[in-house]
């Protein structure tokens, strides 16, 4: 019986897409050439780097580097400070694979992979300056204040969730290891191997998209009302759901804090991408979806203020 309503919702879509294929064959097709055109040119290059450093001696290097200014600002480890870089710098997912990903290698501890995954899975910066900026909204003005909200947002949030995590500690500490385990040559056989999860983990995005993006699709014939319509659509695919957004609110006032509050969020689809990186590693999901959730209610109300007191009239 516990399997009961996933049963008939799935039941339910099934239904549906038989009786619009047309609609279904849209949403592909759509959520197609976004993954194609947009997130493997993005993602895939950054997702076959990160594998190449965290199987080389370039990890130690980066941790070298970022580890005192991170370690004095987020309290993370030297390894941590990785998915804090990650996390910030190349988009959905990576923060949350490459948290797996040093979890799993027991470079850093389940507390600290916890602390990291609450608020270093973001938007890119280049997501955001291209798409949102220049393409959705078109207004050069907004460039500093969205970039500033999207990544002070966890930023600045990371000073509260550090406390649940910390749990009396001044920094996280990074677990006992033989010093010989980290390796520091390279082989192409490395290569090809990180090549094989990076292409695994970018075929995984590109079906958790299209398959959003079938469902945004589907929703959007269904007889239902604007307002509820816009509450629930935008929530399921990020990329599709700022476009919609745009197309669907003329308000500025209204639409530009939607966008920052649904980009910060990520969307349905980011979390289950987020998900699908977490698996094995016994992180609890829960949490992360709180705190999302709190990042974008934070973006949201700073987009109010700039606007109400700082943007030009």
């Amino acid at each position: 019986m516990k399997h009961f309503p996933a049963g008939i919702a799935l039941t339910a879509l099934f239904t549906a897409m038989l009786f619009f294929p047309k609609a279904v064959f849209n949403g592909a097709s759509e959520g197609l050439l976004l993954w194609f055109q947009i997130i493997v040119p993005t993602l895939f290059p950054f997702l076959v780097i990160t594998n190449l450093l965290m199987s080389s001696g370039g990890l130690r290097f980066i941790a070298d580097v970022f580890g005192k200014p991170f370690r004095c600002l987020f309290r993370v480890s030297q390894n941590g400070a990785f998915a804090v870089l990650s996390g910030f710098l190349c988009g959905y997912p990576m923060g949350a694979k490459v948290t797996a990903d040093l979890l799993r290698k027991k470079l850093i501890t389940k507390e600290e992979a916890q602390y990291l995954l609450s608020f270093c899975n973001n938007t890119s910066p280049i997501f955001i300056i291209n798409y949102i900026v220049w393409k959705t909204f078109g207004q050069k003005d907004l460039l500093f204040p969205t970039l500033s909200i999207l990544i002070l947002t966890p930023a600045l949030l990371s000073f509260i969730f550090r406390r649940f995590y910390l749990r009396g500690q001044k920094y996280f500490t990074e677990p006992s290891r033989d010093p010989g385990s980290q390796k520091s040559s390279f082989r192409f056989s490395d290569l090809d191997a990180c090549l094989n999860d990076s292409f695994e983990a970018i075929v995984k995005v590109g079906g958790y998209i299209i398959i959003f993006s079938v469902l945004l699709s589907l929703l959007s014939i269904l007889p239902i009302r604007k307002d509820l319509f816009l509450m629930t659509a935008p929530a399921l695919e990020m990329t599709n759901g700022i476009l919609l957004l745009k197309e669907r609110i003329h308000n500025l006032f209204l639409c530009y804090p939607a966008v920052l509050a649904l980009t910060s969020f990520g969307g349905l689809c980011a979390a289950a991408q987020t998900q699908c990186m977490l698996d094995g590693t016994g992180l609890p999901f829960l949490p992360y979806i709180i705190e999302k959730l709190a990042a974008a209610l934070a973006a949201s109300l700073l987009a109010i203020l700039y606007l109400l007191f700082l943007y030009p009239s």
